[in-house]
């Protein structure tokens, strides 16, 4: 062969490749071109919150107080979507048009999850030349609303997923793991009956006063939704997140009392609020025959209800005590970094757990919180407790801001929002109604036996604290594909928005026409103190009648068994348990139990009113053997549950 036809053969070789790869080359572009769009959609959040962390110190500089951190990310998220939806320029997304078979028995009301989208079997190419079938998968995304749209606007959205299994965990988890347990046991009966009771009242009568509305509204609108519907959205836009006012709180040292209700009730009215709208979902589902109200498929969502909420109540809590074990048995703390990782990993697993047995991670991993900070906290090294609490405060400032900001950005950027001004009315008058309804009233019911009462302008705070957050928006976002639902994430930003902003910002001035009293001090609630002298302290004058009976049953069987089984906490359980468990109280006993008198006296946990502080020395004047024996005989107080000072 001459080479002549040599090259001309090799040249004819690397044509017939650059065509073969002609396709592979086009795919590259449009990945790195998508890889490009994600760069700047996540360079656009990034920005976003460093503008709003720039503008929270000078704020704090200069003390302006009215109009706090989320607020800032949800006006700034406005202003960015604002500038996406309306300045940047419009490109037609490719596409083609494809139809189902006249022969497919797939049910066509509900789409599938993947497109398999097949090409004839050879495909004619501009050079001539033909190429085989290829077989291409789509996820499903949701409907069209329009085809001329901005590359940048469709990648501005994220998929709700992540917000609930990668956003949501850690906030939750901090609520949790910073939890002032002192003042939340004592006011823990109004807590539970405003976040549970109050929750699914609220929930009730938002839904029915929404159908009432519904019905008066245009028939369009009104024959999308069912009771169900209504139900569902005062599901999802009862639980509170007042971020602004308890920051305020803070700073201006209001009654703890006053905060230990509002941020409680808001830590367990999320996870209420979840659980009910997934009952609420199932009973159409599972248990009703026509959608309409049968007594035995409303009591199977109400067992539904009470099993899912236990079950992930009890995740939550066995993981807890599980790392409290793992630390306490094992010297993973002489490497602080991986005690760290451990400790994080099953935190989150906690949420997994529940996940995948169709139960609620977000109350796994908020009871999972509780207690890793009432036990396995005091088991870490001094290096991994500050990490950690570091770590969940930095990921829920940054989580928390993220959502807001979303829900500014998505007010322009998100395709499925349906405005009916008659339904967002309706939505923000009932909202109000709601809480008015899950405050007074059983406001008036708990002061009928509480010493002392809830006074007047404490309920007119709770009802004001009522702001919206990011589990109404998370709830809202996650199905968005009827017309119904679409209206209720419209609805729900726009509460969300005006509840953070307007309330969060008047929240001063609402203190200051209370009349609630500030600088009483937060600060004096050290209260993690597992080893310590219960008899040292008497309680003050009318402190009795505020300690719950069911209070003083858990100190008594926390401070005598859990965590001396789960911590390195006295007295050992040699000494509290029945001489015929002594064999097994020995091997779960650690020789440090028995050894840590002149050094352990006082521990720190997260139950301090700022999660961050430090704790306090222990002075060095006081005998550690005149605390112990007081410590084996006392008589368990509702301090005994959490701690004071020595």
């Amino acid at each position: 062969m001459s080479p002549v036809v040599g090259s001309a053969f090799f040249l004819f070789y690397l044509l017939a490749l650059c065509n073969a790869s002609g396709a592979d080359i086009a795919l590259d572009a449009k990945a790195t071109l998508l890889h490009r769009i994600d760069s700047l959609n996540l360079l656009i959040y990034t920005c976003l919150l460093t503008l709003t962390v720039l503008t929270i110190w000078v704020f704090k500089h200069r003390r302006v107080s009215w109009l706090h951190e989320t607020g800032l990310a949800v006006i700034y998220g406005l202003i960015v979507g604002a500038i996406i939806r309306y300045a940047s320029s419009t490109n037609q997304v490719t596409y083609i048009d494809a139809h189902p078979a006249p022969d497919t028995k797939y049910n066509l009301s509900v789409p599938p999850d993947i497109l398999r989208f097949r090409f004839p079997d050879k495909i004619q190419i501009s050079s001539g030349d033909t190429v085989p079938n290829k077989t291409y998968a789509y996820s499903f995304r949701g409907e069209i609303v329009n085809l001329e749209q901005n590359e940048i606007d469709l990648k501005a959205t994220f998929d709700p997923e992540i917000f609930f299994n990668i956003i949501l965990p850690p906030i939750i988890f901090h609520a949790g793991y910073c939890l002032k347990r002192k003042y939340f046991f004592r006011n823990l009966g109004a807590i539970l009956t405003f976040a549970m009771v109050g929750t699914a009242l609220s929930a009730l009568v938002i839904g029915a006063l929404m159908y009432g509305f519904v019905q008066l509204m245009p028939a369009s609108l009104a024959s999308s939704f069912t009771f169900l519907d209504t139900l569902y959205f005062g599901a999802l836009i009862s639980p509170t997140d007042p971020l602004t006012v308890l920051a305020i709180f803070s700073q201006l040292k209001v009654d703890v009392n006053l905060y230990a209700m509002i941020f409680g009730e808001s830590v367990l009215n999320d996870a209420v609020a979840l659980v009910l709208s997934g009952a609420i979902q199932n009973y159409e589902k599972r248990y009703s025959v026509d959608g309409g109200f049968e007594i035995t498929a409303f009591l199977a969502a109400i067992g539904d209800f009470i099993g899912i909420f236990s079950l992930s109540l009890l995740v939550g809590a066995l993981l807890g005590c599980f790392t409290a074990l793992m630390t306490k048995f094992t010297h993973v703390r002489d490497w602080p970094l991986l005690e760290s990782a451990l400790f994080v990993l099953m935190s989150y697993a906690a949420f997994l757990i529940a996940e995948v047995f169709e139960l609620t991670g977000v109350v796994a991993v908020l009871f999972c919180g509780i207690c890793q900070a009432h036990y396995t906290y005091n088991n870490l090294s001094s290096d991994s407790r500050n990490r950690t609490k570091q770590l969940f405060e930095l990921l829920n400032f940054l989580a928390e801001n993220f959502i807001f900001t979303y829900i500014g950005v998505s007010m322009f950027t998100f395709p499925k929002h349906h405005f009916d001004p008659w339904f967002i009315i309706a939505g923000f008058l009932t909202s109000t109604l709601g809480r008015a309804v899950n405050i007074y009233p059983l406001s008036f019911l708990l002061n009928l036996g509480r010493k002392p009462p809830i006074p007047m302008n404490f309920q007119h705070m709770l009802f004001f604290s009522g702001l919206r957050g990011a589990m109404s928006f998370a709830l809202a976002i996650r199905n968005t594909v009827s017309e119904a639902r679409q209206a209720m994430l419209t609805t729900t930003s726009l509460i969300v928005i005006a509840t953070v902003v307007l309330q969060g910002g008047a929240a001063t001035h609402a203190l200051a026409y209370l009349r609630i009293p500030t600088g009483q001090g937060q600060n004096d609630e050290n209260e993690a103190l597992p080893y310590r002298d219960v008899r040292s302290e008497t309680p003050r004058s009318g402190e009795a009648g505020e300690k719950a009976r069911l209070a003083r049953l858990w100190g008594a069987l926390d401070s005598r068994l859990l965590k001396p089984l789960l911590t390195h906490a006295r007295p050992p359980l040699t000494e509290t348990l029945p001489g015929f468990l002594s064999p097994l109280a020995r091997i779960l006993t650690t020789t440090r139990q028995y050894t840590q008198a002149d050094n352990s006296l006082r521990r720190t946990d997260s139950d301090s009113d700022l999660c961050l502080d430090e704790p306090q020395p222990v002075p060095t004047s006081i005998d550690p053997q005149q605390l112990w024996p007081g410590l084996v005989d006392t008589r368990i107080s509702v301090e005994g549950i959490t701690g004071s000072n020595i």
